[in-house]
């Protein structure tokens, strides 16, 4: 399967600053050839679901997705709360980070990193 194809079916989706970001940590840290960009959610936070950026190795359950020759990791049930979710980074004077505009949350905290479906 070809990369264009994989990206086409990636739930979601990382913009060009996030795509730098992501690629200067990969650099940084020297991952080995088994990590990927681990995205998911996971219960808590002040709106009841925060989200999980970060490497890690593929687990059980897991679906891989490449998006410009970043390999995702991302767990079958995460989609339905993450699908259509642009991961962008900032890199301002007011705000720096990796921020997420998920089109699936019905509400967000002042964070940016926590969210209510």
């Amino acid at each position: 399967m070809s990369t264009d194809t994989i990206d086409a079916i990636a739930p979601v989706s990382l913009s060009e600053g996030a795509k730098q970001e992501i690629r200067k940590l990969i650099q940084q840290q020297e991952l080995a050839e088994d990590f990927g960009l681990r995205l998911g959610v996971e219960g808590g936070g002040c709106s009841g679901m925060s989200y999980v950026l970060g490497f890690d190795q593929k687990k059980e359950g897991d679906q891989e997705f490449y998006i410009d020759g970043i390999k995702v990791y991302m767990h079958k049930a995460h989609g339905l709360y993450l699908a259509g979710m642009v991961v962008d980074f900032q890199n301002g004077l007011n705000a720096r980070g990796f921020t997420f505009n998920n089109p699936n949350a019905s509400s967000t905290c002042g964070c940016g990193t926590s969210f209510a479906v």
